[in-house]
């Protein structure tokens, strides 16, 4: 034990050894996956024949070194109990997913993203090694350098094809207290754009020093940027766990101030803004709803009865309303590229709010470019805005179910962007292995599950297996 470091009650070794044997246990030829109880994801999938895996002793943070600001945290953690071990040393991960119950292992494998990371990139970009159980069996630790390099640059957007992350250790951030907040208005998405370029360039707006960015487009004309600043002063807090609505304040308030917990799980109370679709931003409703359940991962299991009964769509079916397609999507979009896309998506998708998050691939500390990363390739030195959209359209005038989102991608592509592939996904296999490295990710299959016992990744983010 390093000095300093502090450790927690793990059983790290004995949860590995579950998990092996869980593994080992899988009949050859049968489909390989988690057991695990819940999921961020919206691709629907089809289900398993075989018992899954068991990670039920991988979801704790094994320890935490504040000297070092590092932190070994098993896969399956939750960023919920990532930032509850840290936040108490006034150390936070680089950049904190948005949601609860993302787990650190599927931030890095499947990609994440939040206000910081116009600074520090995406969450895979602060692992300094990650021990991974791969498709034969083995555990391997993979760093940026040495016998398992390969494996480290192309675990992320892997989402689990190439192996599973048992252990990962990350870096830390120093934070503060309290959060104040900026909450800036644009008619203009040109004057937007060119605001983030300058926060991005300078790290500060208008004279003030900005640690965290994003923002909410409401319309072309009405756009809000909240720029954060971590401080150890606030004149007063608010609270939006309650009745308040914390999207609904960014025209209300062009200054306020959250604690640093409160700030890190902004979003998720209302996930961010799409309890409006099960009431729970009612007054009346919110009042009856528990506060301990309004969160994402209770609005998931709604949304996962949903597609399962179809009970809303039954509904709509005999009040003669047109069946909906859904649209839940995150996409990186180039700064320069970003006003023609919003512009296009306003007027031809016609979903709102969206979330606005500027994003930079993490430039190191010493000399150098940024670094690549082959599954989802993001240009180093280049400035993006990952725009968020979630909901659903009506599905009319002969169009089909899957049509928006065709639209979308074609859209994204042309703005030289990509997109996340948390969703639905309707590429075929040459674009997709243009799009997310379908050479490299090859390559290290057949080097980590020679017999693909994993599903391949063409195969759980396009075919829905």
């Amino acid at each position: 034990m390093r000095a300093g470091r502090v450790d927690h009650a793990v059983d790290h070794d004995g949860a590995v050894d579950l998990l092996r044997r869980s593994y080992a246990a899988v009949p050859a030829g049968e489909t390989v996956r988690l057991a695990k109880r819940t999921s961020n994801l919206f691709r629907p999938r089809s289900a398993p024949s075989a018992p899954g895996l068991d990670v039920s002793g991988l979801g704790g943070v094994i320890g935490v070194d504040p000297v070092a600001r590092t932190a070994d945290v098993q896969g399956m953690c939750t960023y919920e109990r990532l930032v509850a071990a840290t936040l108490p040393h006034g150390l936070m991960p680089l950049v904190v997913p948005q949601l609860r119950t993302i787990t650190l292992g599927g931030a890095v494998t499947g990609l994440g993203i939040e206000s910081t990371s116009f600074r520090h990139g995406l969450p895979h970009e602060s692992v300094l090694e990650l021990d991974v159980l791969t498709g034969a069996g083995e555990i391997v630790t993979a760093r940026p350098d040495g016998e398992h390099a390969d494996l480290f640059a192309a675990f992320p957007n892997s989402l689990g094809s190439l192996g599973y992350a048992t252990r990962l250790r990350i870096e830390l951030a120093p934070v503060r207290t309290y959060v104040a907040l900026r909450n800036v208005r644009f008619t203009d998405l040109d004057a937007l754009t060119a605001a983030i370029g300058e926060v991005t360039a300078t790290g500060s707006w208008a004279g003030e020093p900005v640690d965290a960015m994003d923002g909410v487009m409401f319309s072309p004309g009405e756009a809000y940027l909240v720029l954060a600043t971590f401080t150890d002063d606030a004149p007063q807090v608010s609270d939006y766990t309650g009745q308040g609505i914390y999207y609904r304040s960014l025209p209300r308030r062009t200054r306020d101030w959250l604690t640093i917990h409160d700030y890190l799980w902004r979003w998720d109370t209302d996930w961010f803004w799409c309890s409006a679709a099960f009431g729970a931003q009612h007054p009346v409703v919110r009042r009856l709803w528990p506060a301990r359940l309004r969160r994402s991962d209770v609005y998931h299991r709604l949304v996962r009865l949903e597609h399962r009964h179809q009970v809303a769509a039954r509904i709509d079916r005999l009040r003669g309303q047109p069946a909906r397609e859904r649209v839940v999507q995150d996409v990186e979009i180039p700064l320069e590229g970003t006003v023609g896309f919003l512009r296009w998506f306003a007027r031809e998708v016609r979903m709102s709010p969206v979330w606005l998050c500027p994003l930079r691939l993490r430039e190191p500390a010493g000399p150098g470019s940024a670094r690549a990363w082959p599954l989802y390739p993001l240009r180093p030195g280049q400035n993006y805005v990952n725009i968020g959209f979630w909901g659903t359209v009506p599905i009319t005038g002969g169009a089909a179910d899957g049509d928006v989102n065709r639209l979308v991608e074609h859209a994204v592509s042309d703005a030289g962007g990509h997109k996340s592939l948390y969703s639905d996904a309707y590429y075929d296999r040459e674009a997709f292995d243009r799009l997310y490295g379908g050479d490299t990710w090859r390559a290290v299959k057949d080097r980590y599950d020679p017999d693909h016992r994993l599903t391949g990744l063409y195969e759980k983010a396009v075919a829905r297996k």
